[in-house]
């Protein structure tokens, strides 16, 4: 069984050495960040069968993000293609992340897009680490063993540097596009652990909680689930947001997408971080202030997020 934690396939190549150079010096995906990319959660049963969850909607969003670059890019069978053969090389159990990348291409060639797929053992993810969780005392004889509980993270807020409305009108900011710029998004990483933080929520300057580097943000306040909206404020929507507060609707529980201040934060029931790859991440300390969770809620937002 092929045990490796690393699988690359490329557009017209297929599988390759995860070692093997797959883009020239003059990409200007290399060079001036200029493409876009998706992320997808991977998971691999104790058979090494190897599924990719909400494929469909991952692809519909490179899309969009490739038709705001004005980037042409593979076709979506192309893409499917793609995948079906980078799973065919993968067979590690548990999770994994999916990255699919698009660049515009050599800036001296005429080759086309640049197209390839990665897939990363999630222990081997650039994600922020998540802190141990303390064993639950053992039950009586025969009793169901313990449920595993939330996932959780500290987090620091940062200024995004724009005011909400910032991307209103404005379609060559390319707000709500997931383009291969992340660098500001790393540095924000950089900079919450140096305070000592896991992650970061952004904040806008007129006050309002925006995402996190690398996920979502999901809150519960006056008896619904609130998430930023898209839009305007320039955030890339979250498939996995959507797809909780899609769930959470269908159990009766109301949902709304609206702007939520940041001294909302500090009393919110619960704040979450959400990403595809490592599902809600519950916020316990935000700018060093303890926040309140909610164990029941914190796992009824986990198993609609399919986690």
């Amino acid at each position: 069984m092929n045990e490796a934690r690393h699988v690359v396939a490329v557009l017209g190549r297929g599988v390759v050495d995860a070692d093997e150079p797959v883009v020239t010096a003059d990409d200007l995906g290399l060079t001036r960040g200029d493409g876009c990319f998706d992320s997808a959660r991977v998971v691999t049963d104790a058979s090494g069968h190897a599924t990719v969850v909400d494929l469909d909607d991952h692809l519909d969003r490179l899309h969009a993000s490739a038709v705001a670059l004005s980037v042409a890019g593979p076709s979506r069978q192309e893409w499917q293609g793609l995948v079906a053969q980078a799973l065919t090389a993968w067979s590690v159990p548990g999770e994994a992340v999916l990255k699919l990348l698009l660049t515009r291409g050599r800036e001296w060639g005429s080759d086309g897009a640049t197209a390839l797929v990665t897939i990363t053992h999630r222990g081997a993810s650039p994600e922020p680490p998540e802190p141990p969780e303390p064993p639950e005392p053992p039950g009586p004889p025969g009793a169901p063993g313990p449920h595993p509980g939330p996932r959780t993270i500290t987090a620091v807020t940062l200024s995004r540097g724009h005011p909400s409305d910032a991307f209103t009108d404005a379609p060559w900011l390319l707000g709500g596009v997931k383009t291969l710029s992340y660098v500001v998004n790393a540095a924000a990483t950089r900079e919450a652990r140096r305070r000592g933080a896991d992650d970061v929520i952004f904040i806008s300057t007129d006050g309002f909680a925006l995402d996190g580097p690398t996920s979502g943000l999901l809150v519960a306040r006056d008896g619904a689930l609130v998430s930023t909206p898209t839009g305007a404020t320039g955030i890339l929507e979250s498939l996995t947001v959507a797809a909780v507060l899609e769930a959470a609707r269908a159990e009766g529980y109301a949902t709304r997408y609206e702007l939520v201040p940041v001294e909302a934060l500090y009393t919110a029931d619960a704040v979450w971080l959400v990403s595809s790859g490592r599902g809600p991440a519950l916020v316990t300390l935000l700018d060093g202030r303890e926040l309140r969770t909610d164990a029941d809620l914190a796992a009824r937002v986990a198993r609609y997020a399919g986690f």
